[in-house]
């Protein structure tokens, strides 16, 4: 075997190449060959994460190459051997042995040590040389007819042409470097690529390919069973995870492979990365401590090794945990000015939020003038740089608008950055996605709702708090429904969940099926988020046109909550008229809401203690006081329409007294509900009625419902499966689900419905090409969605709404299955003769009421009227 094949081997397929490697090594070679072969097992070991034993390999190659005369052969060594060095953290001394093997170096054997040299210097930030050495490298290499080595060379240009913001040159480098290696059958390297589109994909703000791109490498990687790679996969998988805003699963990310590295006895350069990660994780997701205990590692670990850039990086986040914990010392603004204006030289990506924060904490110690500057050039940043970055500098640009006391600019300033965050938004298209990536629209809004507030413009609230609102649920579909990988997935879990749910009753171990669950969420949830692109312009709203409600509420009375600091507000809308009313604190409501619901679900098992119909009464009045305040009388018994912020859509507003005689409807917008009353359902009307396994009395239930609709499908006792129930709801006019419901708090979009074969998560509905345009879930808390930012859902009700259901009956609570049953029917009554959702549950309260039933009236208040 040649040097060559041997070497190219250990990066291509590694396993085989270190079999040979020990095969040549068993047989007491030549000092040459000896050499050759250690450097190959080297190279695997480092790769495979055991930088400790490469290097002692590596050693023993050097003293071989020593003993065998060749010039090329050591300066080869101590090229593999110095860069090894560097990113175990030995920073100087590897650099100083580069520097010697490209001394000695010349032609194609010196274009190769300059390509590596190269990639230690961008390693430590020092990008002007690290460019060079590649110029040098790529010509030599050509020259000589070297393709394989100019092909590495033109990846590690590209990665330094990334880090400098010139992605044009660095995508042509990129396909030529891919074409070479397809040619040249380097399948690892390939993969290599794959990793660095993640990386392109990224800085152009597309989120869901680079996670895509992302996955694919490491399945590429994992064939080959290479660990190298993994942890710099782990470190921009946390970049994409923190740019569209899933900061707790950034911060597991970063964990999980920290104690992974820990554990293989990992690179030191890679160790500060995965902490420098870490720590931009914890912070995003509202965790300052371990923030600052992550990013003070790093910043120390980049110190020692003399990367300068990622120190300042570190630096900042660690500033930034200090400044999140309360720190405000006076130490803390100049060092912060200090660093925005070190970052904004080396053009890192932190630059915009570095500014934004020194100018906010300059504002705070009065310093109008250096606030101003580092708004202003954290401002600049506002069209340029990655999408999910624009909505940055619009806030700064409304910050120092704001400080100059120019409301009028600043507002404009607000109404263009909701638009940039919106842009953004609309480019991923998995709802995750979508409802993470709100955190600087969010404080866009509130800075303008508090400026309604201090005029006292209730239109102008109003107006500010439906246009972030507006555009969460007008974005389309989650994937495409003919996937039929998605579906093979789905089906899998099912199996997988029917497993879990037969070792459970049974007693018998569920660690294995526990385990397999786990690992296809994460698979669905990996595929979900790999589209990309954005969506058609129909039946969008876009978040700079404001709904004027005093045209389009009709006979409706609008009540619409908003909190600011703490402090929940109603604007109401009665009779033309717009006004705000001061409610009381948030967390006294917060509070109040699981109070109500604890009651109701107390009932739902069917023994009311003593008292518990006056305990019911009080609940609902402190629920209403907590919730409406003064805004209650102006309701006055005609059609409502409630526009809740997400933290409060899991109330029973039928518990509140000034709603129980009223036919309201809870909308996630006042934009959702008008467009829902715009949509025509076309087509032959058709019904569907499911019922689920283990449930008590709904056989009765589906039949009195099927008396209502003669015509209606039944899937039932066996027939109600998964994709059954899928086919029967694509476009039906009206379906009712019978079925046990469990909500996931720890990962709202899975979620479901006990199906026959198991369950139907939010993920199976998302496949539907237009959902029922009317459906009735009476399983318990289908009604519950997840808050993930101040006006953003995950749950059915974020599946349903965008795919073209107007009107959603659901719980908010477990209820009562035998009574539901009674209920369920008598409600289709109502809706037979005309009635919409919210006047056709009006009557069903009124009705249980009436009956002196406490188990009855708690089900009719557990379950709320949705959209239209």
């Amino acid at each position: 075997m040649t040097s060559e094949r041997l070497l190219s081997l250990a990066l291509s397929r590694p396993a085989e190449a270190l079999r040979e490697a020990d095969q040549i090594l068993a047989g007491r070679p030549e000092p040459l060959a000896a050499s050759i072969a250690r450097h190959a097992r080297a190279i695997v070991l480092r790769d495979g994460g055991r930088s400790a034993a490469a290097i002692t390999e590596l050693r023993r190659a050097l003293r071989d190459a020593q003993a065998s005369g060749g010039a090329g052969r050591i300066a080869d060594v101590q090229a593999t051997l110095g860069l090894t060095l560097g990113f175990a953290g030995r920073t100087r001394p590897g650099l100083a042995m580069l520097d010697e093997a490209v001394a000695g170096g010349r032609g194609v054997p010196g274009g190769r040590i300059l390509m590596r040299r190269a990639s230690l210097l961008r390693v430590l930030g020092r990008y002007d040389e690290a460019l060079e050495d590649l110029r040098r490298a790529i010509a030599l290499l050509r020259r000589g007819g070297d393709r394989l080595w100019e092909a590495r060379s033109r990846m590690h240009r590209f990665l330094v042409l990334c880090q400098i913001g010139q992605t044009a040159r660095a995508d042509r480098d990129l396909i030529e470097a891919e074409r070479i290696f397809n040619e040249l059958g380097q399948e690892m390297e390939s993969a290599n690529v794959l990793h660095n589109r993640a990386e392109l994909a990224y800085l152009a703000g597309d989120l869901a390919g680079a996670l895509g791109f992302l996955d694919a490498a490491a399945d590429r990687f994992a064939r080959y069973g290479v660990h190298y790679y993994s942890f710099e996969l782990a470190v921009d998988r946390c970049s994409v995870l923190l740019a569209a805003g899933l900061f707790t699963e950034a911060v597991t990310v970063a964990e999980e492979t920290i104690r992974d590295h820990a554990a293989r006895g990992g690179d030191a350069t890679k160790a500060a990365d995965l902490l420098f990660a870490a720590g931009q994780a914890a912070y995003a997701a509202g965790r300052p401590a371990l923030a600052a205990e992550r990013a003070a590692a790093a910043r120390d670990l980049f110190r020692r090794q003399g990367r300068d850039r990622w120190h300042a990086r570190a630096s900042f986040v660690v500033l930034q945990s200090r400044w999140a914990q309360g720190h405000r010392e006076g130490r803390l603004v100049s060092r912060a000015g200090e660093l925005a204006d070190r970052l904004d030289q080396m053009d890192a990506l932190e630059a915009p939020a570095a500014h934004l924060l020194a100018g906010r904490l300059a504002a705070e110690r009065g310093s109008a003038g250096d606030a101003d500057r580092h708004l202003a050039r954290a401002a600049h940043f506002r069209n340029r740089g990655p999408s999910f970055g624009h909505a940055v500098g619009w806030l700064a640009h409304a910050l120092r608008a704001k400080g100059r006391g120019d409301n009028r600019a600043m507002l404009a300033a607000c109404r263009f950055g909701l638009r940039a965050a919106e842009n953004h938004r609309r480019t991923l298209v998995a709802p995750e996605l979508q409802a993470h990536a709100t955190v600087h629209g969010i404080e866009l809004v509130e800075l303008a709702q508090h400026e309604a507030v201090a005029r006292g413009d209730a239109r102008m609230l109003l107006r500010w708090s439906e246009r972030w609102r507006a555009g969460g649920l007008a974005i389309a579909a989650v994937h495409p429904p003919d996937d039929p990988e998605l579906a093979a997935e789905m089906a899998a879990l099912r199996a997988v969940a029917r497993r879990l749910a037969e070792a459970r009753a049974t007693g018998a171990p569920a660690k294995q099926a526990d385990s397999e669950r786990r690992a296809l969420e994460g698979a669905i949830r990996a595929r979900t988020r790999r589209v990309s692109g954005t969506h058609p312009q129909t039946d969008r709203t876009r978040t700079d046109t404001a709904v004027d409600p005093l045209s389009t509420l009709g006979e409706h009375t609008l009540v619409t909550l908003t909190f600011l600091d703490g402090t929940l507000y109603a604007t109401t809308v009665v009779g033309g008229r717009a006004r705000t009313h001061v409610v009381g604190p948030l967390a006294t409501a917060v509070r109040e809401v699981e109070l109500a619901r604890f009651a109701l679900r107390r009932l739902a098992r069917g023994r009311p203690p003593m008292g518990a119909g006056p305990a019911l009464e009080a609940a609902g009045a402190a629920l209403e006081g907590a919730l409406l305040g003064p805004a209650a009388k102006l309701l006055g018994g005609g059609p409502a329409v409630v526009v809740p912020p997400a933290i409060l859509h899991s109330v029973p507003w039928g518990m509140l007294p000034a709603l129980r005689d009223t036919p309201f409807v809870v909308a996630p917008s006042l934009a959702t509900w008008l467009r829902a009353g715009s949509t025509e359902h076309t087509g032959r009307r058709r019904v569907v009625l499911v019922r689920g396994p283990e449930l008590d009395g709904t056989g009765l239930e589906i039949k009195h419902i099927a008396r209502t609709y003669p015509q209606a499908t039944v899937l039932e006792d066996g027939s109600a499966t998964a994709e059954a129930v899928l086919s029967a709801l694509d476009g039906a006019w009206t379906a009712h689900i019978a079925a046990h419901g469990v909500f996931r708090g720890d990962n709202p979009l899975f979620s479901s419905l006990a199906l026959d074969d198991g369950p139907l998560t939010v993920y199976d509905l998302g496949r539907l090409r237009r959902a029922p345009a009317r459906l009735v879930l009476s399983s318990c808390e289908s009604g519950v969605a997840a808050p993930v930012s101040t006006d953003e859902l995950l749950g059915m009700v974020s599946a349903l709404i965008p795919l073209g259901t107007r009107s959603l009956l659901a719980s908010v609570v477990p209820v009562n299955d035998a009574v539901t049953s009674s209920l369920m029917a008598e409600f289709h009554e109502r809706l037979q003769a005309g009635r919409g959702f919210g006047a056709a549950l009006r009557d069903v309260r009124r009705a249980a009421a009436g009956s002196g039933d406490v188990i009855a009236l708690a089900t009719a208040w557990s379950f709320v009227s949705l959209g239209r």
